[in-house]
């Protein structure tokens, strides 16, 4: 069993090579600080993407959103004077309108994306960071801003300040995320090359969730979102800068020091590799960019290769 946090396209692509991998033995944590109600209806951004991802169905030229889909509600929204900043096309409303129906009717986030998820095939868990709403929200030079507006409506377009994870102190560890991450059958927890800042913290500012992943004897593997000074996608590079620090692979290890033994990082980074493991990170080099289904396996595979070397080694290291 593999448990692997993720968001966002990246996170998304590397969950859908782990998941052609490992099938039922990989679970996926993933963010919901990016949820937010819009027209009236519960979105849920990062768990609809990975969702789409490994059913096969995701929009291949954005990254997120269902293929080939068609936008005559939007349409019809802006022609009637209303909202049309967030994109939500006619497939994709099908998911918000039944998770919302759903919500409302008392029901848990993380039973509602099961339930998707087995009718979509998928054979891996998605299981959402908490059945509470944590938001995640954008300190700015213009002061606080809600993650969508920041995102969507804005684009990226304010300087960053920092991040507050509204609702993340009464939040709760879901039964199935304790399940799995105290399960004597966990081999490894992986985080996937998502922002750190906007997709994993949030999930780690669930109370507990962070304490019971340092607890565990498995390792941790990360992979960078960061190839050379730029992110593949996202907003990753900018927030770094804004936050006074280098866009490099260096700089996420030094966030994630203290909570994963190793990183991979790019081919492009290789020059990088001794000085992340001068901060006690070892360092596997390998092709980050996933451009490709095989390039997401690929990619998958190294780092269970990460993991179990790691395994390997302590168990090499306890041999009287």
């Amino acid at each position: 069993m593999i448990v692997a946090l993720a968001g966002g396209v990246g996170g998304a692509k590397l969950a859908d090579g782990l998941a052609c991998r490992l099938g039922r033995d990989l679970s996926i944590i993933v963010n919901t600080g990016d949820d937010f109600e819009h027209l009236g209806l519960h979105i849920s951004p990062d768990l609809d993407t990975i969702m789409y991802t490994l059913a096969g169905i995701g929009n291949p030229a954005t990254g997120w959103g269902v293929a080939e889909e068609s936008w005559s509600f939007l349409q019809q929204i802006a022609r009637l004077g209303g909202p049309d900043w967030f994109r939500l096309g006619d497939r994709d409303l099908a998911t918000h309108i039944l998770r919302t129906q759903r919500l409302r009717r008392g029901e848990r986030l993380t039973s509602i994306t099961r339930d998707f998820c087995h009718q979509l095939g998928i054979a891996a868990r998605i299981l959402p960071m908490s059945d509470q709403p944590v938001r995640t929200v954008v300190e700015t030079t213009e002061g606080p801003l809600p993650f969508q507006e920041y995102f969507v409506a804005r684009h990226c377009a304010v300087p960053v300040r920092g991040f507050l994870f509204e609702g993340s102190a009464q939040a709760q560890m879901t039964a199935e995320i304790r399940e799995r991450l105290r399960g004597a059958d966990l081999e490894a927890i992986i985080i996937c090359p998502s922002n750190p800042y906007i997709s994993v913290d949030p999930i780690l500012s669930v109370p507990g969730l962070l304490q019971l992943i340092e607890e565990r004897p498995v390792p941790v593997v990360a992979v960078s979102p960061i190839i050379g000074d730029a992110a593949v996608k996202g907003p990753a590079a900018k927030m770094m800068r804004e936050l006074g620090f280098d866009v490099s692979s260096k700089s996420i290890a030094a966030h994630y020091r203290g909570l994963v033994d190793a990183l991979v990082i790019d081919l492009a980074d290789a020059a990088l590799k001794p000085a992340i493991e001068a901060m006690g990170i070892q360092v596997r080099v390998a092709p980050t960019l996933m451009r490709s289904p095989e390039d997401r396996r690929a990619l998958g595979d190294v780092c269970v290769e990460v993991a179990r070397a790691l395994i390997e080694e302590k168990r090499l290291r306890s041999v009287p």
